[in-house]
């Protein structure tokens, strides 16, 4: 008995994978919008570097763990990987940045509990990557 193959139904990105995909592009995202000529500045040190090739990496005052602030524009910032991963994304001295007000409003926010659905994702996902196109 021959058996007719199903087409193969394209399925929906599980959250995860939303989640890596709206990081990339926000990523993205932050250093365009940050650099001038291409150069970014880290907010910490003030190393400067190619946005998508010179060590900038898309640095969190707040911990990306906390869905509430995770992509907050205010709360991610330009950073080298020295100050950003090996230094543990010298939080004082990007709180000196922020400035007094915004560093502890955006503490309180990271304390709200935030979930995403996969629509919401979806659609940051879109408007970033709109954004990015701009920003090119």
């Amino acid at each position: 008995m021959l058996r007719k193959t199903m087409p193969k139904n394209s399925k929906k990105p599980t959250r995860s994978k939303l989640v890596k995909k709206l990081d990339v592009v926000f990523s993205q995202y932050i250093r365009l919008k940050n650099s001038k000529n291409d150069i970014c500045t880290c907010v910490t040190c003030g190393k400067k570097g190619h946005w998508k090739t010179g060590g900038i990496q898309a640095g969190h005052f707040m911990s990306r763990k906390h869905y509430s602030t995770r992509w907050d524009e205010d709360n991610v910032k330009p950073q080298c990987v020295g100050c950003n991963m090996f230094r543990s994304g010298e939080q004082y001295k990007y709180s000196l940045y922020l400035g007094k007000q915004l560093s502890e409003n955006l503490h309180q926010k990271s304390n709200k509990i935030v979930k995403f659905t996969s629509i919401e994702l979806e659609e940051m996902f879109q408007h970033y990557s709109d954004e990015v196109k701009k920003l090119l």
